[in-house]
Parts: C-alpha cells; sequence; structure tokens
C-alpha cells in the first residue's frame, strides 16, 4: 500500500495539463481499454483533457508527493428522467502505482460525491478479464451483462465489455 495519497477534485485542466496527458499515455501504454490505443500521441492526449470538464462531469485526481497518479470521473445524469444515475468512467492508475489501493479510494471518492448529488445508481463498464472487474466487485458492483466484440484493443482484437451497476440505496425495483 502506498502512503500519503491525497484524492482531490480538479475543476481546472489547464494547469495539470502535463501530468494529466503523460497519466492517460502511460496507462494506454500499460494497455488499460479506456477509449485510446497506442501509442498515443501527446496532442490527443490533451485535446481529450481539454473537453473533459463539463459541468455533469466531477474529476478527482489521487496524488503522491503532489505528483497526479491516478483519476476517475463521475458522470452525472443531466437527462430529466437519469438524474438520480451517475457514471464512473476513465478509472486510471498509473502503471508503477497499481495494485496500492489507488483506485479503491479513486471509487470511494466519486461514491461519496454520488451520495451527496443524491444519485441512487451508479454504472460502468470494463473491458472483460481487466483487474478492473476483481475491484469493481469488491466494491458491491453488480455485473449486468457482457457485450462481445465491444472495443479493439492494441493487438487488433475484439474485447467484450462487461456492464456493471450498484445501488447507492436499496430502494431500486
Amino acid at each position: 500500500m502506498v502512503k500519503n495519497v491525497e484524492i482531490e477534485q480538479l475543476n481546472k485542466t489547464e494547469e495539470h495539463m502535463n501530468e494529466l496527458s503523460e497519466l492517460l499515455i502511460q496507462v494506454v501504454e500499460g494497455d488499460a481499454s479506456i477509449g485510446f490505443l497506442p501509442p498515443l500521441p501527446l496532442a490527443d492526449a490533451t485535446k481529450y483533457w481539454s473537453s473533459v470538464l463539463e459541468p455533469e462531469v466531477v474529476l478527482f485526481v489521487a496524488k503522491i508527493n503532489n505528483q497526479i497518479v491516478g483519476s476517475v470521473q463521475l458522470q452525472l445524469c443531466a437527462k430529466q428522467h437519469g438524474r438520480h444515475r451517475a457514471e464512473i468512467a476513465k478509472l486510471m492508475t498509473h502503471p508503477h502505482y497499481r495494485r496500492n489501493g489507488i483506485g479503491r479510494s479513486l471509487m470511494n471518492k466519486a461514491e461519496e460525491r454520488a451520495k451527496k448529488e443524491r444519485r441512487s445508481l451508479l454504472v460502468l463498464d470494463t473491458r472483460e478479464g481487466d483487474p478492473s472487474n476483481q475491484l469493481y466487485t469488491s466494491l458491491g458492483y453488480i455485473q449486468a451483462g457482457r457485450i462481445p466484440n465491444y472495443a479493439k484493443s492494441a493487438n487488433g482484437e475484439l474485447d467484450a465489455t462487461i456492464f456493471y451497476y450498484k445501488a447507492m440505496n436499496q430502494s431500486l425495483k
């Protein structure tokens, strides 16, 4: 376990653009399935982070010694019929810091914020077979389904994705 991990919300990405872009590049190089394929050019990573923050997106980062080593997004559904739910997106931990509880800490912070926003349902998806599947089930997420051939991997093969949900209260029908 890495000590002294700080989780904080970022309201602006500009002043952290280099760190965020490097994190994304390293995570993609480390074979994470988060919407990009390696090699990820710096310009593409920067473009991505420049467009992330919107009113319904909450961005949390994990820092060690003031260096960003992970992030997660809580995407609050703004649709009138969906204001009770949110999506967890782009959970990232720098490859050098994986398996140290950073992803769990980020998820806990996102869930805490979801409760504050009165969201009773969280959803997410991840590539079948990735270590993140174990993390999500250990946090109480329930597998809702599997879609084959969902996303292309770095080796060109099409991988399945697994959809998960978590009831933030027990009143779901």
